[in-house]
């Protein structure tokens, strides 16, 4: 996919730093020094298979779906202290400073909106819905989603006595299988039996989708200037693809809010990267057949 726009694929396959396709969406910057302004039009090389390596054996299903004497709500936890750990490492790459220009890769000039393709994302400010620029954007998110990790009413580190050891949701009577992570009040809920909250389902809902936008732009902004550029896009698909199974093995993040990414999703999906198991649902999905 490459949005119409007639370019030559970055070459050679495994790049020195540097070096950059013939494209007239990417006009030549033997320097890549990340000054260009981002480009909504731009060919879209990490949809092509050639371009979206995943050196990695098997799949990430062994490391999302939940070991059976593990509380969900406590696993849950892991999971989304572990997504951000891996994210950070991802956005450090564009945070670092250039020596060339002063400036981090994603900086005002380049990223003057939070943007993925022709999709701009916006940040409440005054309760109202503002274009701020990428920087800020991740700035806000990375603070934002530190401070629900380190909230112990989110987050609770004490141990809770008295309660079941576990909890398995499929055995949690009316539960709406849309909407997992909530039941009516009085009821269980995902990691009632360790202390977490009734929003907490929700509340990583919202923080996996704050991180998928991260990565959206990520992609869309940045996959050539600097991953491509210093031959991290391999650990950039690999972050993404274990991201992904986590969001669509717990149902943490929408089908319609991971559109941006799709063609790539469908790639890994083909290259059976994204298991069957997580595209059902995992812990509330039915079996698939395949």
């Amino acid at each position: 996919m490459n949005n119409g726009s007639p370019a030559q694929p970055p070459a050679p396959q495994h790049p020195q730093a540097g070096s950059v396709p013939n494209s007239p969406s990417f006009p030549p910057n033997p320097s890549g020094d990340g000054s260009a302004p981002y480009d909504p039009d731009a060919p879209k090389y990490f949809f092509q298979e050639k371009y979206a390596p995943l050196n990695v054996k098997g799949n990430f299903l062994t490391l999302c779906a939940c070991p059976k004497n593990v509380e969900l709500g406590e696993w849950l936890a892991h999971q989304i202290v572990e997504q951000y750990r891996l994210l950070h490492g991802m956005l450090q790459v564009i945070q670092d400073i250039n020596t060339v220009t002063g400036l981090p890769i994603c900086n005002e000039a380049t990223c003057p909106t939070m943007s993925a393709g022709r999709l701009t994302y916006t940040w409440l400010v005054d309760g109202r819905a503002a274009k701020i620029s990428a920087p800020k954007f991740i700035n806000r998110v990375e603070k934002w989603i530190v401070s629900k990790i380190h909230d112990p009413v989110m987050f609770p580190t004490d141990k809770v006595t008295g309660m079941p050891e576990t909890f398995a949701i499929h055995e949690a009577g009316g539960t709406n299988p849309s909407s997992p992570g909530m039941n009516a009040p009085g009821e269980e809920w995902i990691g009632k039996s360790s202390g977490f909250p009734q929003t907490f389902y929700k509340d990583c809902q919202g923080i996996m989708k704050q991180m998928f936008r991260c990565y959206a732009h990520l992609y869309h902004a940045h996959w050539l200037n600097p991953f491509w550029h210093i031959n991290k896009h391999d650990i950039l698909n690999m972050c993404f693809v274990h991201f992904v199974t986590v969001a669509k093995y717990y149902k943490l993040v929408s089908d319609k809010e991971m559109e941006p990414m799709q063609p790539l999703i469908d790639l890994f999906i083909k290259q059976q990267r994204i298991p069957s198991e997580a595209l059902a649902g995992g812990h509330w999905g039915q079996p698939s057949s395949s």
